[in-house]
């Protein structure tokens, strides 16, 4: 029983941190939070709803400065402050706004926001008990290797997730009559909107694949959707 007990604590500490971070993540959406209230951006979920077979799409603007758009754990679709700035600014268009509206629909359709949580405390158990075990043998170094077998395997997952998402905004902005060009335009934008640079990290351990990857898939994608006349 004594050598199974690193496991057993991981799945037990693993329990609590996804019960704490979902309360906690909630609580801070709640409370910095309000709908959005935009009316061509409305006009444009209208028809990504209407599209989807359903009454509206519900917008959240998250007050934080960062450019980002997420999706919570209960469904809800959030745009960053920051990110509605540059809208407003005129630097984003409403087209290319709605192209991440769709993509966060995405992973609420596909379960990924969800799984997200679920996946975090989990890669902390995983963590906590690799290093646990590794530490038996490698004094010192086991937390260092059990971080970077996580991350490594994390990101491949978020990067599939990313994939999946950005499919489903594509079909869907299609199917709406927006089309993919303003989601295509909108990752060319990215690096400047967010300050990233890259080449920062190896492609393989970062959380999101490389812009032309995704400009790449989505083309790949058209190809195969659009009937050839």
């Amino acid at each position: 029983m004594l050598k199974f007990s690193p496991i057993l604590l991981a799945i037990a500490y693993a329990l609590v941190m996804y019960h704490f971070s979902a309360w906690r993540t909630a609580k801070e959406l709640d409370a910095r939070s309000t709908e959005l209230a935009d009316p061509v951006l409305k006009r444009l979920t209208d028809r990504m709803a209407q599209a989807l077979d359903l009454p509206k799409i519900k917008v959240h603007i998250y007050e934080v400065a960062p450019v980002n758009g997420l999706a919570s754990p209960d469904g809800r679709i959030f745009i960053t402050r920051g990110f509605f700035d540059r809208y407003t600014a005129g630097e984003v268009t409403a087209e290319e706004m709605s192209s991440v509206i769709a993509h966060e629909l995405g992973h609420v359709a596909l379960g990924h926001s969800r799984r997200r949580m679920i996946d975090f405390s989990g890669q902390n158990a995983v963590r906590t008990a690799m290093a646990m075990m590794l530490n038996r043998f490698l004094p010192g170094l086991g937390l260092v290797i059990a971080n970077f077998l996580t991350t490594l395997v994390a990101a491949r997952m978020s990067r599939n997730d990313e994939y999946e998402a950005d499919a489903y905004a594509s079909a869907l902005l299609m199917k709406s009559g927006i089309g993919t060009a303003p989601q295509k335009s909108l990752f060319r934008k990215l690096e400047a909107l967010t300050g990233a640079r890259g080449g920062t990290a190896p492609a393989w351990l970062l959380s999101h694949p490389q812009t032309h990857e995704r400009i790449a898939a989505i083309e790949a994608n058209e190809s195969t959707w659009v009937p050839r006349t």
